[in-house]
């Protein structure tokens, strides 16, 4: 066996081309720590169903953006920058929840490579039983059903991590940058949207994702910041303002200059690309914004290898 330890980074993935957003999109619904359709036995079928019908609006957004998601390539320049700053004693191996390389696929290249030992750690800042959790519960059961032993150890959160705020305020300060020096702009942090059911059952998500908002603020004084929340989906009740609502809100009093800054999202795909990018981008136009700009997101930015190596490393020497 190797003596190596396996770095598993574990993120939602994308469709990488138009043919495969049904089935991402049938993956997604079929997930019941996302949202349970049914009895479990009918859940399969209805997500089919769901898929079927949403498929052909979701397969135009992804044409506006290049015809496929980027989540992919992405994530594995971040593996790969991080093995680079790991050294030889690390391999460093990518696993998407709803998408290509799979969990499976992920395990089978660890243990071709004879690696036994593995920190399985989520790209996801802030815990949610619908992400992270998700993630993880993937993983366990392909660990139960291939009967294949793995020293696993679980990184699941660092919405606080020094190096992690240290590579917002970074991106923050460019997105800054791109305003005339006068402007007053303010900040608006846009965080992926979760069922209100979910908080009130004791999920977490809302207490880190502000508890971020307030350590990357610390470090901006008086700009005046604001917190919504996008990509809500169905008929419960999500969290609020969704970002749609705050920009309306914003530019009814008085906001004409606007950073928005996407937070539990470390990586670019539809979310910042489309969904802010392209339905916001217009919407602050026509609301009358005469700036709304996004700030880059983290990507393979060094401060958040630096994030991801540091958190390795404190597991390493049991710090974790």
């Amino acid at each position: 066996m190797s003596a190596k330890t396996a770095v598993l980074l574990l993120q939602m993935g994308g469709p990488d081309s138009l043919d495969a957003v049904k089935p991402f999109l049938v993956n997604l619904f079929s997930d019941r720590d996302i949202i349970r359709i049914g009895p479990a036995v009918l859940q399969p079928l209805i997500a089919r169903i769901i898929a079927a019908r949403r498929a052909p609006k979701v397969e135009k957004y992804y044409e506006q953006i290049g015809g496929k998601s980027p989540l992919r390539e992405l994530t594995e320049a971040q593996a790969k920058a991080l093995e680079e700053k790991l050294g030889g004693d690390y391999r460093c191996f990518v696993a998407m929840r709803y998408w290509k390389p799979s969990t499976i696929e992920a395990l089978a290249e660890i243990r071709r490579q004879g690696i036994t030992r593995v920190i399985a750690l989520s790209l996801y800042p802030h815990y949610s039983r619908a992400t992270t959790g998700s993630s993880v519960n993937e993983l366990k059961r392909v660990l139960a059903q291939a009967g294949v032993s793995f020293d696993i150890t679980y990184i699941d959160r660092f919405f606080d991590h020094p190096r992690y705020i240290d590579a917002l305020e970074e991106k923050i300060k460019e997105g800054l940058a791109a305003f005339h020096p006068l402007a007053e702009v303010q900040i608006l942090f846009s965080a992926h949207s979760l069922p209100k059911s979910f908080i009130d059952e004791g999920d977490p998500y809302l207490s880190h994702i502000e508890e971020t908002v307030r350590l990357v603020m610390e470090r901006f004084g008086e700009i005046p910041y604001h917190l919504a929340f996008q990509s809500r989906a169905g008929p419960v009740e999500w969290l609020e303002p969704s970002t749609e609502e705050m920009l309306r809100h914003l530019a009814e009093h008085g906001c004409r200059q606007l950073l928005i800054v996407p937070l539990s999202f470390v990586s670019d795909h539809i979310e910042t690309l489309y969904e802010i990018d392209h339905e916001y981008g217009q919407l602050a136009y026509e609301l009358g914004y005469t700036a709304c700009k996004r700030s880059p997101s983290l990507n393979s930015t060094p401060a958040f290898i630096d994030c991801l190596e540091d958190m390795v490393r404190r597991v390493e020497r049991g710090e974790a």
